[in-house]
């Protein structure tokens, strides 16, 4: 049977958009989860919401244990894990509260724990596949959502992911652009890579919130406007996956 972990940020962790909610409290040997999880159903599937930033949005991102997050969602038995995020779009033609289903990422952190494995066995290294991340059939399910609502949304996009808290320099937002990354956030590329080497099929969905720094038209980013066009837009995400979800299968 299949249970389905929501990774979400302020907005998402709301138990209106489950049915029965509860708090379990879980420990792994990693440490705390951002957040207690929280178990329901939506449409008679089984569904564990976690804040990744914790309920109060208090931590920040390098400092986010995603090790336990991820870890813990295993040990819960979830079997696909569906991520939301807010980014900055890197293209013109990806606008503000555009959804982006992410087919690939640029990790850019330089400080975070990518690996559960500290040590190998003797003569038994493991080397986790990297070359497709994100799972395919969610990622369909998540763009015949979007198709199906008449949402505006980039059915691909490649994610690239900095150590934060602080926003690019103008000079960064360039680079990336110059890479081929089309959207900027601080948390993506690090939960898919212990996803998948935690052997958990994940696919994230992203809304574009600004134009980070590289646009000379208009102020930088800030977070005042970064949450304001998130706030304007986060039902569209709900709806997304309260549809989606019931569709998932073993």
């Amino acid at each position: 049977m299949a249970i389905i972990a929501v990774i979400g940020g302020s907005g998402l962790d709301n138990p209106d958009i489950i049915s029965n909610p509860q708090d379990i409290t879980v420990t792994t040997p990693f440490g705390a989860p951002s957040s207690p999880l929280k178990k329901g159903t939506i449409g008679g599937v089984n569904v564990i919401l976690l804040a990744r930033h914790g309920r109060e949005h208090t931590i920040p991102p390098t400092q986010v244990n995603f090790r336990a997050n991820i870890s813990a969602l295993k040990a819960e038995g979830c079997t696909h894990i569906l991520a939301t995020t807010a980014v900055g779009s890197l293209r013109e033609e990806i606008k503000r509260g555009d959804l982006i289903i992410v087919d690939q990422f640029i990790d850019f952190t330089k400080q975070r724990r990518m690996t559960f494995h500290e040590s190998f066995e003797p003569n038994k290294p493991v080397h986790c596949a990297m070359a497709d991340p994100y799972d395919q059939n969610i990622r369909n399910l998540l763009i015949e959502g979007c198709s199906s609502r008449n949402y505006s949304f980039h059915p691909k996009g490649t994610v690239v992911t900095i150590e934060g808290p602080r926003f690019s320099s103008r000079a960064e937002s360039h680079m990336f652009r110059s890479w081929g990354a089309d959207i900027i956030n601080m948390s993506i590329a690090t939960e898919t890579v212990l996803a998948n080497e935690a052997g958990i099929p994940y696919a994230a969905v992203a809304m574009s919130t600004d134009y980070d720094c590289w646009r000379t038209d208009e102020e930088p980013v800030n977070w005042d406007a970064i949450a304001k066009v998130f706030a304007e837009n986060a039902e569209k995400v709900t709806t997304l996956l309260t549809g989606v979800i019931p569709k998932i299968h073993d």
